[in-house]
C-alpha cells in the first residue's frame, strides 16, 4: 500500500501519543441532566481526554475539518499550509479511530483540495480494506460565474469504517415515490403489488419452458434467445398462488406480481446526493440564519444531510461524536432523532453558536429536520471545558485530579477499554481475570497516606474483606511496605504513582 510523505511526517506519526490527557470539567447543563457533552477547547485535547471513558464506544463519528483552500473564514484558520494540514489531521484521525466501536464508521466532508491526500492517510490510519465510499454531495444548484475554470459543485464524504467486515450500512427509508407504483391489490390479505419482468439477460435452456395462461389456455414461451429468470418448478408454483398477471383483460403476456410487503423495507443508498435529497449549502444559511443572523457559520451543513448519514450509521440511542461542530448541525440533528452526541468546538464560538442552536432545539424549534422526525423539543446537555492536565511540568499529579479522574486514566491506560462512570471502591474493575486498585485520595475513608495511599498489610486487609479477589492483582498506590515475597504470594504486582504511571 502507498504511504504519503511531508515534511514533518514523523512528528504528527507519534503527536496523538506526546498529547497531555487533560479533565474534562462540566460548566452547566442546559435543559435535562444527560450524558450529552458539548465540549469547549481544542479537539485534539478533548479527543484525548475522552478516551478513559468512550475508547471503543462511538458508533458514528462526522468530521467537517477546515477544506485547507486558502479561503477566509472568520472561524477558523483555513489557510494552513498544506504540510500543516496534513500534521494537524493525522494525529486527530488516529485518536478518532481509537474512539470508534467495533462496528463504529467514520464519515468525513471534505472537498477536492485535500481529499486525496485525505483519503491517503486515513488508508494508513484505518487500512485500506476498511475504506467503504466516497460520496458525491451536490453542495450547489448553479455555477459560479466568477469561477476561472471549472466551478466547484460538490463536496466529497469519504466513509471509513473500524472494521468493514462487521460493518453495515442501515437501508434508508422507502419513501411514497418509491411505493405508489404498488398500484394494484387483489384482496387476498398480501396487500398491493406491482407487475415485473419475467425475463433475465443471460440466457439458460432451464428458463426456456412455456407458461400457460390458466383463463385461455394460451401458451407463453420467452422470446428467442432469452429465457424466464425462474425455473419451470418455480413457475408452477407462481401460478398456484397467483403471482402472474396476464394484463388488463388477462390474455396478455405474463408478468410477475412483486408484492410490497416482501420487498426490502428500505433502500440501499447510493454514492452520489442529489441536492433535492439532502438540501445544499444555501438551505444550511437558512438554518443557521434562525439561531445567529448577526453572525452566520461560515460552512454549515443541513440538517438532511447529517440525518441521511445517521440513518445510515446509527439507531436510536447510539453515540455520535463531530470534533469539529461548527454550526451544531452534528449535535443538533442527533439530538432530534434521539441519539447520544458529543461536539467539541474551539472558542467563543462554542457558546455563540452552538449553545444558542442547541438550546433551541430542547425547546422545540421547528427548523430543518424536525416536522419530518416529530420533534417536540427535550432532553439536554453538558457544557463542558478542558480543565488541568493530569499531569504537570514536573511528572507530578496535578493537585486537582480526583480519584474518579486518575482511575478512569489508569483503568483504559491498563485495559485499552472505556472505564465505568462510578467508582465507590478501590477496585477499579477486572480485565482477563486482573484485578486493577487504586490507592489514592483517601478511597478508603482515611486520608492519612500511612492508612489510605499506601499499601501495608491493614490496606490490604480491607481491601480484601471489602473486594476480595483470587487471582492476580495489579495495585497502584503512593508507597508500599509489603515485602516481595508477600507480593508474590497474593499474586500482587504493585505500581507507584505518579512515578509509574505512563500517558496513553
Amino acid at each position: 500500500m502507498p504511504f504519503l510523505d511531508w515534511v514533518n511526517k514523523n512528528q504528527a506519526l507519534g503527536e496523538a501519543k506526546k498529547i497531555p490527557y487533560h479533565l474534562l470539567q462540566s460548566e452547566s447543563v442546559y435543559g435535562e441532566d444527560s450524558e450529552n457533552l458539548l465540549i469547549q477547547g481544542d479537539n485534539l485535547l478533548a479527543l484525548k481526554a475522552l478516551k478513559p471513558l468512550y475508547e471503543g464506544q462511538i458508533k458514528c463519528i462526522f468530521i467537517d475539518p477546515p477544506y485547507n483552500t486558502k479561503s477566509s473564514f472568520s472561524h477558523y484558520d483555513d489557510k494552513l499550509e498544506h504540510s500543516q494540514w496534513l500534521s494537524m489531521m493525522y494525529p486527530r484521525i488516529s485518536l478518532i479511530r481509537d474512539l470508534l466501536s467495533e462496528n463504529g464508521s467514520l464519515w468525513i466532508s471534505i472537498d477536492d483540495d485535500e481529499a486525496h491526500y485525505l483519503k491517503i492517510i486515513c488508508d494508513e490510519i484505518f487500512g485500506r480494506q476498511n475504506f467503504i465510499s466516497n460520496v458525491i454531495w451536490e453542495k450547489k444548484y448553479s455555477p459560479s460565474n466568477d469561477a476561472k475554470w471549472i466551478s466547484d459543485g460538490h463536496d466529497h464524504i469519504l466513509v471509513y469504517a473500524k472494521n468493514k467486515s462487521i460493518w453495515r450500512p442501515n437501508l434508508l427509508p422507502r419513501t411514497e415515490k418509491q411505493d405508489k407504483y404498488y398500484k394494484y391489490d387483489d384482496q387476498d390479505g398480501r396487500g398491493p403489488w406491482r407487475s415485473g419482468d419475467v425475463l433475465v439477460k443471460s440466457f439458460s435452456k432451464s428458463g426456456v419452458f412455456a407458461i400457460v395462461n390458466p383463463l385461455t389456455g394460451q401458451e407463453h414461451w420467452p422470446p428467442e434467445s432469452s429465457c424466464y429468470r425462474f425455473s419451470e418448478e418455480s413457475a408452477k408454483q407462481y401460478l398456484a398462488e397467483n403471482r402472474f398477471y396476464f394484463g388488463k383483460d388477462g390474455r396478455g403476456a405474463p408478468q410477475l406480481k412483486r408484492f410490497l410487503s416482501e420487498v426490502k423495507q428500505g433502500v440501499t443508498a447510493l454514492s452520489i446526493w442529489k441536492r433535492d435529497e439532502v438540501d445544499d449549502n444555501q438551505e444550511a444559511k437558512k438554518e443557521v440564519k434562525a439561531f445567529n443572523s448577526n453572525d452566520v457559520f461560515d460552512t454549515p451543513k443541513p440538517e438532511r444531510l447529517m440525518q441521511k448519514i445517521l440513518i445510515l450509521a446509527t439507531n436510536p440511542g447510539d453515540l455520535v461524536l463531530d470534533s469539529f461542530l461548527g454550526s451544531g448541525t452534528t449535535a443538533a440533528v442527533a439530538h432530534k432523532m434521539g441519539r447520544n452526541w458529543i461536539g467539541i468546538e474551539m472558542g467563543e464560538h462554542s457558546k455563540t453558536h452552538c449553545v444558542p442552536r442547541l438550546q433551541k432545539v430542547i425547546d422545540g424549534e421547528q427548523g430543518g429536520i424536525s416536522e419530518s422526525v416529530n420533534w417536540q423539543g427535550g432532553g439536554g446537555f453538558h457544557f463542558c471545558k478542558l480543565a488541568a492536565p493530569m499531569f504537570d511540568e514536573n511528572g507530578q499529579i496535578n493537585s486537582e485530579v480526583k480519584f474518579k479522574n486518575l482511575a478512569h486514566f489508569l483503568w483504559n491506560f491498563e485495559t485499552k477499554t472505556p472505564a465505568p462512570k462510578k467508582y465507590t471502591t478501590p477496585l477499579l474493575g477486572t480485565h482477563n481475570g486482573v484485578a486493577y486498585y487504586l490507592l489514592y485520595n483517601g478511597i478508603l475513608g482515611d486520608k492519612k497516606p500511612e492508612s489510605g495511599n499506601v499499601l501495608t498489610s491493614q490496606v490490604l486487609k480491607a481491601i480484601d474483606e471489602i473486594i476480595p479477589h483470587d487471582g492476580p492483582k495489579v495495585i497502584y498506590g503512593e508507597a508500599c511496605r509489603l515485602s516481595q515475597n508477600r507480593l508474590d504470594f497474593a499474586q500482587i504486582t504493585f505500581k507507584q504513582i505518579p512515578y509509574d504511571i505512563h500517558s496513553i
